[in-house]
């Protein structure tokens, strides 16, 4: 995973000719399949809309092909990025994103290649046994399969 591209400047909401400092970071991520994403969503509660505006620090919003609605006040866009990936931008201000996805969006990913894995594995027969590990890992053990 690349490290955050920073952050931007944007126009205020309150005043449109002064500029305010944006809290929203996009990380470059590997994501390429939404059903992947989505079923990572599902596993920790948390709803994938299409098309809407994710909340952020003072009322700002980004929009996103995808958002990831988070109970808290910030959500996560999810956009497609130009090489055909999507990229993760949310607000991490006082931490309310990390709580629900992990510090960098690591439990998110975490989730994400292990039903991106576990889905490529089940197309070429293998059945798929999770185990989660005491530090947090999770392993996959991949049983028969195409000979």
């Amino acid at each position: 995973m690349a490290p955050a591209t920073g952050r931007v400047t944007a126009p205020s909401t309150l005043n449109p000719s002064k500029e305010t400092m944006s809290h929203f970071t996009t990380i470059k991520t590997q994501i390429k399949d939404v059903a992947a994403l989505e079923a990572a969503c599902k596993e920790l509660s948390l709803p994938l809309l299409r098309n809407t505006e994710a909340r952020g620090y003072a009322g700002q919003t980004r929009r996103g092909d995808f958002v990831i609605q988070l109970a808290g006040p910030y959500d996560i866009a999810v956009n497609q990025q130009p090489d055909g990936t999507f990229g993760l931008t949310t607000d991490w201000w006082q931490g309310h994103v990390a709580q629900q996805v992990g510090h960098n969006f690591g439990k998110l990913l975490q989730l994400y290649g292990v039903h991106k894995a576990t889905a490529e594995a089940r197309k070429k027969g293998f059945s798929v046994l999770r185990q989660p590990q005491r530090n947090g890992a999770i392993k996959l053990v991949l049983l028969g399969g195409a000979a």
